[in-house]
């Protein structure tokens, strides 16, 4: 299926062709709800299908959502599983938006620790998006950055033992071969919520050059306003990944443009 008409808004600068969130906050937007926590985890989901739909209808080429990462493994079980209840819920029933936007779906990360029927419906949902031609949607399930290093040194530590690797040659490109996707380009733009000022273990060798923008908002709140806001922001930024950008005026350059 081809992708939307593209609504790609104007802020008289760059647009971001990839977006990455750290979608934090679920839990605290249910307690001050006075709710329990699986209802923020519950509302959080509809969340991801506005700003899913908002990103593809706006011509963003990728967006990565850290949904559920490798430590969270280490919560309560009865959230663990009411989690994966509603991972299984949601990639079935997001199909049918996922295909009206064109959208192909993804998963990285340890995806075989996933319950064997989330896992499964995981799989089917990539398949039936597959041949979609829109935006790319990344869930980074049971997902950790360090963890993905470690399974790309292990790759890389495999080859060079077996000879089809020469530790000579090894170099970035090299360990992009072995992360677990080494063809999406990386984020351009990395988004919190709930105000936290770190990447929690976030897509750390991808995101080296991404721009930040935390938002105070709960991920249950962070709505297309918001993300006009993050896109609004970025638009103000000069990239220079460590150089200098041609026309600098007077003073020098912070790294922002000002409007």
């Amino acid at each position: 299926m081809t992708r939307p008409n593209i609504e790609r808004p104007d802020f008289g600068g760059p647009f971001p062709e990839h977006i990455a969130i750290i979608m934090d906050g679920n839990g605290r937007w249910a307690q001050a709800q006075g709710l329990r926590r699986v209802f923020g985890h519950r509302r959080g989901a509809r969340t991801v299908r506005e700003i899913t739909t908002s990103c593809a209808e706006m011509g963003v080429k990728s967006l990565t959502l850290y949904a559920f990462s490798v430590e969270n493994w280490k919560r309560p079980r009865r959230e663990v599983l009411y989690l994966m209840r509603l991972l299984k819920r949601y990639l079935v029933q997001e199909r049918p938006t996922l295909m009206r936007n064109g959208v192909r779906l993804r998963a990285i990360g340890r995806v075989d620790d996933l319950p064997e029927d989330s896992l499964r419906t995981l799989r089917e949902t990539e398949r039936v998006t597959g041949e979609n031609e829109g935006m790319l949607l990344r869930l980074a399930l049971s997902y950790g950055s360090r963890a993905e290093l470690a399974d790309a040194l292990k790759g890389v530590a495999r080859d060079a033992m077996a000879g089809l690797l020469d530790p000579d040659t090894i170099d970035e490109q090299t360990m992009r071969r072995y992360l677990y996707d080494p063809v999406t380009p990386d984020p351009d733009l990395m988004i919190r919520t709930a105000g936290e000022m770190r990447l929690s273990n976030f897509l750390l060798w991808q995101a080296s050059y991404a721009e930040l923008h935390v938002a105070d908002v709960c991920w249950p709140d962070f709505d297309r306003a918001q993300l006009l806001k993050a896109l609004e922001s970025y638009a103000r930024r000069t990239r220079k990944f460590g150089g200098l950008v041609d026309a600098v005026g007077p003073g020098g350059d912070d790294g922002e443009r000002k409007g």
